[in-house]
């Protein structure tokens, strides 16, 4: 059996990661960006452990209370603890988001290595069904998906997931065009190993950079996606405590109890922001290209 060739990936040595890790830390938007979504993440771990309060039991004797030392966020229009549901909120909004584009960047990675890999009819008859996905409104799609599948949190996620593939077909097919003609993919190629070993140990490796880059991106996308589903009610159903379902009974009493809505506008505003500036500074300290 002929040796394989090696790939020219390797892992990063510690120096290397050291340099990255100070790269991120010496950019401060992204240092507040992180220690942001930290504390915002941490806060969601800790619920229990933060508020005393059940984020689903109704307490109708307390009713649109405002904010106070009792409340801090105030209660709603049951009497449930705002700043409780908030908290137990951030792990559906902040998890699903993060779930469905870790499932869209797999499953893109996968599907445009094996298009740009192989090239020809399969290439063609991918990159159509992409054309086709991205051929409509990114909102409109994910509603008509999420009404398809049914009303829930799950089919939320999972319409973002499938919306967002085509991004990363994109990416990792235009990737993998370039690495089919490296040497050590030809090298592969000469010593006859399986197409699709050298697409899983040689293009993938290569090819996953970019779609680190963009998936930090997406993510606050997706949980405002996330949000805003179930604000439309195709999202999580009641009584979960999802920020977008709580924003769209809470601006209703916004003149009246404006702290209802508020609140959870501020915690979506925050991570999303958070997970932006993330972002960025990984795209340029990944990103050669986007080095200021």
């Amino acid at each position: 059996m002929e040796p394989e060739p090696q790939t020219n990936v390797q892992p990063l040595p510690f120096a290397k990661r050291s340099a990255l890790l100070y790269k991120l830390q010496k950019n401060k938007l992204t240092l507040v960006g992180g220690i942001l979504l930290g504390v915002i993440i941490l806060s969601a771990i800790l619920a229990p452990l933060l508020t005393s309060y059940n984020p689903n039991v109704i307490d109708a004797a307390n009713k649109f209370q405002a904010p106070s030392w009792s409340h801090w966020f105030g209660t709603d229009e049951v009497g449930r603890d705002i700043f409780t549901r908030i908290l137990f909120g951030a792990r559906i909004s902040l998890g699903l988001g993060i779930l469905a584009i870790l499932i869209a960047a797999l499953i893109g990675l996968i599907i445009g290595t094996i298009s740009g890999y192989f090239g020809g009819v399969i290439d063609q008859a991918i990159m159509r069904m992409m054309d086709m996905i991205l051929a409509f409104p990114t909102l409109i799609l994910a509603m008509a998906l999420a009404s398809a599948l049914g009303p829930s949190i799950q089919n939320a996620m999972i319409a973002i997931a499938i919306i967002k593939i085509p991004v990363y077909v994109r990416l990792a097919r235009s990737e993998t065009l370039s690495l089919r003609e490296s040497l050590f993919v030809k090298s592969a190629q000469t010593f006859g190993i399986h197409p699709f070993r050298i697409i899983r140990k040689h293009i993938m490796p290569n090819s996953v950079s970019p779609v680190i880059i963009q998936g930090t991106l997406d993510v606050g996308d997706a949980i405002l996606l996330i949000a805003t589903l179930g604000f439309l009610g195709l999202g999580a159903q009641p009584p979960a405590p999802e920020w977008g379902a709580m924003i769209s009974i809470g601006w209703k009493y916004l003149l009246d109890f404006w702290w209802y809505p508020t609140f959870p506008c501020l915690f979506l505003f925050l991570s999303a922001g958070a997970l932006n500036l993330i972002g960025d500074g990984i795209r340029d300290v990944l990103d050669p290209k986007s080095s200021r």
